[in-house]
C-alpha cells in the first residue's frame, strides 16, 4: 500500500520542551497504525501536526503526496477525532452533524446522503434528537467518529477514541474502523490500551518525543518468545509477591493476571526459583507474549523498578467483618429505574471491581455506595455505618478518587493537599504530618509548589490519590482511576493500591479496562440495572473456555456475559 503520510526528521518544541524530535515514519493506506507511548510521549502533538493544527519546527511532513504547507490540496481528505470526541454537548446528534457539514461546506444533497449512511453505519439513527451530553460514552464515541467521517476522508486520525468506553462499545468501534480501513482509508489510532495496539496492522512507539520502535506488532512481540511465563499465586499476598518478583535482577516485568503472576524475563536471563517468593509447589508455565509485555519491558529497561511504600487504614475493620454491603439497592430517576435491587458484599482488605457497559447502572450504584446519591429503596452499609442514617459519619471513613481527579487546577500541589486535609477535618500537628506523608509517599516534592492543572497526567493521579488518603480511610472508592493512563503509570498506581489492600484498606473500583480488572480479588458485572454476575476474574474467564477460545480474556468473558443475559431476556420476552 502507498504511503498516505510521510514524516522525515519531524520536530516540534514548546518553549524549552521538545515534544517531538527527529521522527521519521510513514502511514499507509488501508492500514490501521497504532500510535502508542507513555504519557507526554508526543502522541497528541504528532496527530495535531498531521491534522494541520500545528506546524513543525524541523523536518518535513507530506500528506497524500503534498507538503504540509499545501493544506488546500488535502482539505476534506483528513478526518480528526480529538480526545473526548470534540462534540458540543448542548447540541443534538443531528445538530452536531449539521455543524460539521457546515464546516466542510457540504451541499444539501451530499450531506443528506452522508447523514443517512453514517447514522445507519453507527447505529445512531434513532437518536438524532438527543443531546450529545445525554449520550452514553459508547454513543458519544460513535457520534465523534461520524463527525470525523463526514467529509469521506482518505486519512482518519483518532486520538484515544476508546478511553473510558466499555469493552462492548470498544469492539463495535473496532468493527467500524476496520471496515473503513478495508475501503482504503489510512487510519492512525492513538491509544493507551496496548491490546488495541496489538490489533493494528503497524505501530509507532514514541517515548520522550522520539520514535523508539515501529513496525508490525507481531514482530515486535515475537522477540519475547520463551521469556514470558504464568505462575499460580496464593489467594492472599498477591501484590506483595508481585512486588518481590518485579525487583529480581532477571525479571523485566511482573504483573498480576487474576490468580496468576505474569513474568517477563530479561534477554538471556534464566527463570528464577519461583517457589522462593510464591510458596512450595508453584510452577512456571510458558505463555504467549503480548504487545504490552514487549512495550513495558522495553521502556522499563533503563528505569528503576517502582516499589510502593507501606500504607494502611487508621483502624482497619476486622478480617471477619463486612466493609461494604449493598442490600437490594435501587435507584429511580422519574419512571426510569437505573439500578434494580443490586446486592453484594465486600470483605475488609479486598479489592472489588464494579464493571458494566456505559449506561448499565454501574456509576449510579457506585455513587450510592459513596454517599453521593440517596437510594430510592434498599440500603447501603460502608465501614460499619448505615448510609441512610449516618452519611456524614460514613464519609469520615471513606476516601474517594473521581475519574477527573477533582483537583483545583489553579492551586499548587501543596495547597490542594492543605485544602482537602481541611475538608476531611484534619487539624494541627496531624494535618501537617499527613500532608508531609502524602508528598513523600507519592513523590510530589519536586512539584509541590506547581499548579495542579499544569502537571502531567501521572502526577495528577498521584496527587488525587494522596488527597483521598489524607484522613487514612478504611474504605477507598476509585472511579475509573486510570482512564487514558499509560501502562507504566497503571503499574505504579496498582502497586500502591495493592499495598493499601494489604494494609487493611478495602477498595471498590470501577473500570472499563479489562486488563486492569485482573488486579481485583472479585468482580461484579452490572447490566441493565442488575448485578448479572460476580466472582473472581479467573472464574469468569473459565466460564467461556472452548475449543475456539482456549484462553479467553476478561474482555471475552465480559462481552460473553452481556450476550448471555441479552439472550435470556429475549427468550423470556418471546415466551
Amino acid at each position: 500500500m502507498p504511503a498516505t503520510v510521510t514524516l522525515t526528521g519531524l520536530g516540534k518544541s514548546f518553549g524549552a520542551t521538545a515534544a517531538l524530535s527527529g521522527v521519521t515514519a510513514s502511514v499507509r493506506a488501508g492500514q490501521i497504525t497504532g500510535l502508542v507511548g507513555p504519557d507526554g510521549a508526543g502522541k497528541t502533538t504528532l496527530l495535531r501536526l498531521i491534522a494541520g493544527l500545528l506546524t513543525p519546527d524541523t523536518g518535513t511532513l507530506e500528506i497524500l503526496g503534498h507538503p504540509a504547507t499545501d493544506r488546500d490540496a488535502v482539505r476534506g481528505d483528513i478526518g480528526y477525532m480529538p480526545q473526548r470526541f470534540g462534540l458540543y454537548e448542548d447540541l443534538t446528534v443531528q445538530e452536531n452533524l449539521n455543524l460539521q457539514a457546515d464546516l466542510h461546506d457540504l451541499d444539501m444533497a451530499t450531506r443528506g446522503e452522508r447523514f443517512a449512511t453514517l447514522l445507519q453505519f453507527t447505529g445512531l439513527a434513532p437518536f438524532t434528537r438527543r443531546l450529545a451530553g445525554q449520550l452514553s460514552g459508547g454513543m458519544k464515541q460513535k457520534l465523534g467518529l461520524a463527525c470525523a467521517l463526514l467529509p469521506r476522508p482518505k486519512l482518519l486520525l483518532l486520538d484515544e477514541p476508546s478511553a473510558g468506553v466499555d469493552p462492548a462499545s470498544r469492539r463495535e468501534l473496532w468493527r467500524i474502523v476496520r471496515t473503513m480501513a478495508g475501503t482504503g482509508v489510512a487510519i492512525v489510532w492513538s491509544t493507551a490500551y496496548l491490546d488495541e495496539a496489538e490489533r493494528c496492522d503497524s505501530f509507532l512507539l514514541l517515548d520522550g518525543g522520539r520514535l523508539l520502535a515501529s513496525g508490525n506488532p507481531a514482530d515486535f512481540t515475537r522477540r519475547l518468545e520463551g521469556r514470558t511465563f504464568l505462575i499460580d499465586l496464593p489467594e492472599r499476598q498477591r501484590h506483595r509477591i508481585q512486588r518481590e518478583a518485579a525487583s529480581l535482577p532477571a525479571v523485566a516485568d511482573a504483573t498480576i493476571q487474576g490468580r496468576s503472576l505474569r513474568l517477563v524475563l530479561k534477554d538471556g536471563s534464566a527463570l528464577p526459583d519461583v517457589a522462593k517468593f510464591t510458596g512450595a509447589g508453584a510452577t512456571a508455565r510458558p505463555t504467549r507474549p503480548r504487545f504490552e509485555d514487549a512495550f513495558v519491558s522495553l521502556l522499563l529497561a533503563d528505569r528503576p523498578a517502582f516499589s510502593a511504600p507501606a500504607m494502611q487504614a487508621s483502624s482497619a475493620l476486622s478480617t471477619d467483618g463486612i466493609a461494604i454491603e449493598a442490600r437490594d439497592l435501587t435507584r429511580d430517576f422519574g419512571k426510569f429505574r437505573a439500578v434494580d435491587k443490586v446486592s453484594f458484599t465486600v470483605r475488609p482488605g479486598e479489592i472489588f471491581g464494579l464493571l458494566g457497559p456505559n449506561g448499565a447502572g454501574k456509576s449510579t450504584t457506585f455513587r450510592m455506595l459513596c454517599g453521593l446519591l440517596a437510594p430510592s429503596a434498599g440500603s447501603a452499609h460502608v465501614a460499619g455505618v448505615d448510609l441512610g442514617r449516618a452519611r456524614a459519619t460514613a464519609r469520615e471513613r471513606i476516601g474517594y478518587m473521581s475519574q477527573k481527579f477533582s483537583l483545583y487546577g489553579t492551586l499548587s500541589v501543596r495547597d490542594n493537599l492543605d485544602f482537602f486535609s481541611g475538608v476531611y477535618g484534619l487539624a494541627g500537628r496531624r494535618r501537617s504530618s499527613r500532608i508531609a506523608w502524602a508528598i513523600e509517599s507519592f513523590d510530589l516534592e519536586a512539584v509541590a509548589e506547581l499548579e495542579a492543572g499544569s502537571l502531567p497526567l501521572g502526577f495528577k493521579q498521584r496527587l488525587a490519590l494522596g488527597c483521598a488518603l489524607l484522613h487514612e480511610p478504611q474504605v477507598l472508592f476509585l472511579d475509573e482511576p486510570t482512564s487514558g493512563v499509560d501502562p507504566l503509570m497503571r503499574r505504579e498506581f496498582w502497586s500502591r493500591i495493592g499495598a493499601l489492600a494489604e494494609g487493611g484498606v478495602t477498595v471498590l473500583v470501577t473500570s472499563h479496562f479489562m486488563e486492569e480488572a485482573e488486579y481485583c480479588d472479585r468482580l461484579g458485572i452490572v447490566y441493565a440495572g442488575r448485578m448479572i454476575a460476580s466472582g473472581s476474574p479467573d472464574a469468569m474467564k473459565e466460564r467461556f473456555v472452548t475449543t475456539d477460545l482456549p484462553e479467553p480474556t476478561l474482555e471475552d468473558a465480559f462481552v460473553g456475559l452481556i450476550r448471555e443475559h441479552d439472550a435470556v431476556r429475549q427468550g423470556a420476552a418471546a415466551a
